[in-house]
């Protein structure tokens, strides 16, 4: 089968490798429909994961349908079409207990991390039944690929963390795609306003038209005057941090609002600079989260009730085939106008 294998810092291939069999009664082989690619997987190929041994398979997001089931596995048959959870959960141990299965104790973030992924023809799921959910009926399946890992990203680490309620003022740094996938899963608490931040002016005419209230250009590094004066001076109640760089934590910092909450989502690779002594006494509450995918149950549910469009996100289609050219396009987002890319076998 074909698959897109990292050979080190820098470098990707599209190989022939065999297709993976089932290792324990609780696998499934699952044939893929559709994949993407992640910022994650950008991360990996240059070499800054180093859990990722050369020659593994990437991905960890896709639907598809299972070819072959273990003896083990009560809820899938083959034939069945399934979501691919980015998180595997074992459902037993004390973390997966408590729904915070990003720690699951035989599971986690193995997918294209630890084990072969889902960018490829087929891919070995562990823990099948806690780890694949059916895909629901009449629902376009470009769309279901987003509720692998950056929906239910959004809205756990930057929504639930967040504490959105009813009539507050959110502020959103950064519009890439987990960005706005916080945007729109904002919108299901009915926040008065939602300001959405970032430097790229085709992101933020897409954030406007998913239903930002304000967006700000940053270029010139004057979004905290403008968020303040628009909220006259007194802040947003939640500020999410969706980019991962010290300039835009410090910006959620110096925007919030007495009693406020930051939630960050960014993955960082530097120190930030935590502004404790102005923090304490406004009651601030900043929080942080690796995706659980809890939420992937109800996200499914509002999508098929027509309530949430993720296939708004996708931007490019390739093959899996060209894979290299897609990781070409979305290693240059901002050139290309690229938010999230479809790759099919």
């Amino acid at each position: 089968m074909k698959a897109v294998v990292y050979r080190g810092p820098g470098k990707l291939a599209l190989e022939e490798k065999p297709q993976p069999k089932l290792e324990k009664p609780t696998d499934c082989v699952v044939q893929i429909l559709k994949t993407t690619i992640c910022g994650t997987d950008l991360h990996i190929r240059k070499g800054d994961v180093p859990t990722v041994e050369v020659g593994r398979t990437l991905g960890h997001e896709g639907i598809g349908i299972i070819e072959e089931a273990g003896s083990a596995v009560s809820n899938f048959k083959p034939g069945d079409k399934v979501l691919i959870s980015c998180i595997t959960s074992c459902s037993r141990c004390p973390s997966c207990k408590t729904q915070m299965y990003s720690h699951c104790e035989a599971g986690a973030w193995i997918l294209g991390n630890q084990i072969d992924g889902t960018q490829a023809e087929y891919v070995r799921i562990p823990f099948a039944d806690t780890s694949l959910y059916h895909l629901p009926k009449n629902v376009d399946e470009e769309a279901l690929v987003m509720v692998s890992d950056i929906f239910p990203t959004g809205y756990e680490a930057g929504v639930l963390k967040g504490q959105i309620k009813l009539g507050d003022t959110v502020a959103i740094i950064g519009s890439g795609p987990i960005g706005l996938a916080a945007l729109l899963t904002a919108q299901f608490n009915s926040p008065s306003e939602i300001i959405v931040v970032d430097v790229d002016d085709y992101r933020l005419q897409t954030a406007q038209k998913l239903g930002a209230t304000l967006t700000i250009n940053d270029r010139d590094g004057n979004a905290v005057k403008k968020i303040m004066e628009h909220t006259h001076q007194k802040g947003v109640n939640v500020a999410i941090e969706a980019v991962g760089t010290p300039q835009a934590f410090d910006t959620c910092q110096l925007i919030l609002a007495p009693g406020g909450f930051l939630a960050n989502i960014g993955v960082h690779g530097k120190s930030v600079n935590l502004h404790l002594e102005n923090l304490w006494h406004e009651n601030i509450t900043v929080t942080t989260a690796l995706v659980d995918t809890f939420t992937i149950p109800t996200l499914l549910k509002v999508i098929e009730s027509g309530k949430l469009h993720p296939e708004k996100l996708i931007t490019h289609r390739f093959s899996l085939g060209e894979a290299m050219k897609a990781y070409e396009v979305f290693g240059e987002a901002s050139q290309q106008q690229a938010l999230k890319v479809i790759l099919q076998p």
